[in-house]
């Protein structure tokens, strides 16, 4: 199957927070955007609400509800409980647990799991007796015994971070180190049983190669880059590109 493309509205709602104003819509531009053939919509709530704010999670949660059915909401954040109570509301189809403090400006590194995985068994537990999907965030460094204990946490799939490999945008031979890290990282996540997603500083021009690479991949949640472009080729249009270079038909 090919890789499933879900569109990150933080940075459109980043957009949006520099004015009081309703525009850009978050909700808009998510209609577009699944208008145009994305499969689901991600947002990273932070406690400050510096992008997406609480409120726009209902919404979110009913365009897809009542207009794309078959679309589904992946929802980001540190397990906090705080967090944790917010999915358990807003019912997503997909949580994916990132390590980042909540301060951070973007999420830039997976979890430790020989740290953390004891941490996270619960958190996991809790959140698949409610019926969501989880992820964890996990580095994409080849490490195979971090993708065991990942595994054995309980969660569903993980999420690589590609943003290393996004920062070889200049530099082609560094890239396809990082890619063969990231694609055996994710030969061990299939290996366990684990679904595999990627997400951060993916664009048209090295999607192919990731998607090449890990012809299983599941889903990349894309939305700096995505966001990027939309304003050159429009949202829909962008989502399109992004979907043939995920390897879709369209």
């Amino acid at each position: 199957m090919p890789t499933k493309l879900s569109v990150n509205l933080n940075a459109v709602a980043m957009l949006r927070n520099r004015r009081d104003l309703p525009w850009p819509s978050v909700e808009g531009l998510g209609r577009i955007a699944l208008q145009a053939g994305a499969a689901g919509l991600t947002v990273h709530p932070r406690p400050d609400q510096r992008h997406i704010r609480f409120s726009d999670l209902p919404v979110i949660r009913a365009l897809i509800d009542d207009e794309f059915p078959a679309a589904e909401f992946n929802i980001e954040g540190y397990p906090s409980e705080d967090f944790l109570a917010l999915c358990e509301k807003i019912e997503p189809e997909q949580v994916t647990l990132v390590p980042d403090d909540p301060s951070q400006a973007t999420s830039d590194h997976g979890f430790d799991f020989r740290a953390s995985g004891e941490m996270l068994k619960p958190i996991v537990a809790r959140l698949k007796k409610k019926g969501m999907r989880v992820s964890l965030f996990a580095d994409g460094d080849g490490d195979v015994e971090a993708v065991k204990l990942a595994k054995a946490t309980g969660a569903d799939r993980i999420e690589l971070y590609t943003g290393p490999y996004g920062g070889c945008f200049d530099d082609t031979q560094h890239g396809a180190e990082v890619l063969e890290l990231l694609g055996r990282t994710a030969d061990a996540a299939l290996t366990e049983g684990l679904g595999v997603n990627a997400g951060h500083d993916l664009t048209v021009g090295n999607l192919p190669a990731l998607v090449r690479r890990i012809p299983n991949l599941a889903e990349v949640s894309i939305g700096h880059g995505l966001t990027a472009d939309a304003l050159e080729y429009g949202m829909a249009e962008t989502v399109r590109r992004f979907r043939r270079a995920c390897g879709q038909a369209i």
